[in-house]
């Protein structure tokens, strides 16, 4: 199995990990890492340890950040050189996430990451009541997902 962690400034981390476990469930081999202020001195060894912890028990560990060039993407970088079949995949969503917990049984970290950028992209749309009919009637129905 392939480890996930989870990282990004603030409660960026917590809170998508909390809206994963709300439509997927709990998953297995799953860190979060938040990058907060007041724990920022820690940051960089609490990420080097959730990464080599979950490299301990699966084959390969993959790390979503929130953002490109950001402290949390550098510092996973630099795990990364230590750590092998670590990769990284910025622009973590919701859509990419629940789509991947969901799949990632017997994939191999290289079509995982492959995969995340494919549906994180298609998580990304442009809508407004005109693209959808211009209908007054609530298509959606029910709670949601």
């Amino acid at each position: 199995m392939v480890g996930f962690v989870l990282t990004g400034h603030g409660q960026f981390a917590p809170g998508l990990a909390s809206a994963i476990e709300m439509v997927a469930g709990e998953q297995p081999a799953f860190a979060v890492v938040p990058f907060e202020g007041s724990r920022a001195a820690e940051y960089g060894d609490d990420l080097r340890r959730a990464i080599t912890d979950l490299r301990a028990e699966c084959e390969a560990v993959l790390v979503f950040v929130d953002l490109l060039g950001g402290t949390p993407f550098n510092q996973t970088m630099m795990i990364a050189a230590d750590v092998d079949n670590v990769e990284i995949v910025t622009g973590a969503n919701l859509p990419m996430m629940v789509e991947l917990v969901i799949t990632r049984g017997g994939a191999t970290i290289s079509q995982l990451a492959s995969q995340a950028v494919e549906i994180g992209q298609m998580g990304v749309t442009h809508q407004s009541l005109a693209t959808l009919g211009g209908s007054d009637e609530d298509d959606f129905g029910g709670d949601g997902i």
